[in-house]
């Protein structure tokens, strides 16, 4: 069998059996209302083969981080609500996990029915770090199910009872989502088409320390913005003012930027910032103005790339084949602060090759800034796996599915 079957020829047929999917529906929510729903879109296909296919789809997932035990404000009940919509069915909605009503939930499904389990994070099993607490929650899990599939990339990089240790218990398949971010991503690091650049951004240089190492020996361009763009502008000796600054962090960078020198990686900083006295908050007017990234005041800090950064970086991610985006140039949620980030999404539109990007905070930077997500040649789900997949690091939830 290969990855192009069908899900029910890779399960060896779905009518009629119970089919665990471990989907991402990890999405951001205001209240009960979600505010981002590009994850819940992403699981439907494989959700919607499966059932087509006369599977009794059951869907585990997490939301949020809740601390082993039932949280309100996590409940997957209005994500079950969406999915039900955009698969244009019935979906059913357990109030528990391994409880009686997932129980009941499950045994009540038909051919071609699908479900949806409480967040599995609701219990403590899920995220342990001892072996055998994990391995008798995915027990429980697993009873519910007769094959499972493995659809959320954006947990493939844990080691969770729902990722990991139920796939050792029963047959299992990589889902639609995961297999295709699987290779598209590889694209990135097996014999990428030059020249390859790479963007990053977000807060901390610390998030994306492995990922800066493993590129220096690959990328042909790195461009570093966002917040984690303070601590490489200070160890060069610059004024950060109130900037965020990773102090222990230094001489990494210091290593990195002599490292990019002898291995030919052209690493491309800002030239000017756009600064405010404070961070945005609600109840202030923005007062941005924009400064030299080697003269920024000491009573300011910077919250996105100047508009001479955003035309240098676009014009190098234009020049790319192959482009990777992590992480959004500033505090794109303002609009005073998104210009940076505006830019370096538009530009992504705009190459002559594969453009990625990378999940997260830059996923939801271009539904926010109103992209059409189709001029993108890819937008992970996975901001954390697609960093990890980066680095050369194995991926314990694809790892196990390829034993």
């Amino acid at each position: 069998m290969t990855e192009h079957d069908s899900l029910s020829d890779q399960l060896g047929g779905v009518r009629g059996k119970r089919v665990l999917v471990r989907s991402d529906l990890n999405v951001p929510l205001d209240g009960t209302s979600i505010t981002d729903d590009g994850r819940v879109r992403a699981s439907v296909p494989t959700i919607a083969e499966l059932a087509d296919a006369g599977g009794r789809v059951v869907v585990l997932a997490h939301l949020g981080r809740p601390k082993g035990e039932p949280e309100e404000r996590y409940s997957l009940r209005p994500v079950a609500s969406r999915l039900g919509e955009l698969l244009g069915r019935e979906v059913a909605f357990a109030t528990d996990t391994v409880g009686p009503s997932a129980s009941s939930t499950v045994a009540g499904l038909q051919d071609g029915e699908v479900a949806v389990l409480e967040n599995v994070r609701f219990n403590a099993g899920e995220t342990s770090k001892d072996d055998d607490v994990r391995g008798a929650f995915a027990d429980q899990l697993a009873q519910l199910g007769d094959c499972f599939v493995s659809d959320g990339f954006g947990v493939v990089h844990r080691k969770q009872a729902s990722v990991y240790d139920v796939a050792l218990r029963l047959p299992h398949a990589m889902g639609r989502l995961v297999a295709t971010e699987i290779d598209v991503l590889r694209k990135l690091t097996v014999d990428p088409q030059r020249p390859y650049v790479v963007v990053l951004g977000g807060s901390k240089v610390s998030d994306k320390l492995g990922v800066i190492d493993n590129l220096l020996g690959k990328a042909d361009r790195l461009l570093i913005g966002g917040g984690m763009v303070f601590t490489f502008l200070a160890a060069q000796g610059h004024e950060v003012g109130k900037s965020l600054l990773e102090d222990d962090q230094l001489d990494t960078v210091r290593g990195y930027l002599e490292r990019a020198g002898q291995t030919g990686v052209e690493i491309v900083l800002p030239t000017d910032i756009v600064v405010d006295t404070e961070f945005p908050t609600g109840d202030r007017e923005p007062q941005p103005h924009v400064v030299p990234a080697d003269e920024m005041p000491a009573d300011s800090l910077g919250l996105d790339i100047g508009p001479e950064s955003a035309q240098a970086f676009a014009d190098a991610i234009r020049s790319g084949k192959t482009v990777f985006w992590n992480g959004p140039m500033g505090v794109f949620e303002t609009p005073a602060f998104a210009e940076g980030t505006r830019a370096v999404a538009q530009a992504l539109t705009e190459i002559d090759g594969l453009s990625v990007v990378g999940g997260g905070d830059s996923a939801a930077a271009v539904r926010q800034l109103g992209f059409d997500e189709d001029a993108f040649g890819h937008i992970s789900t996975g901001g954390g796996a697609s960093l990890e997949l980066l680095e050369g690091k194995e991926l314990p939830g694809i790892a196990v599915l390829e034993r």
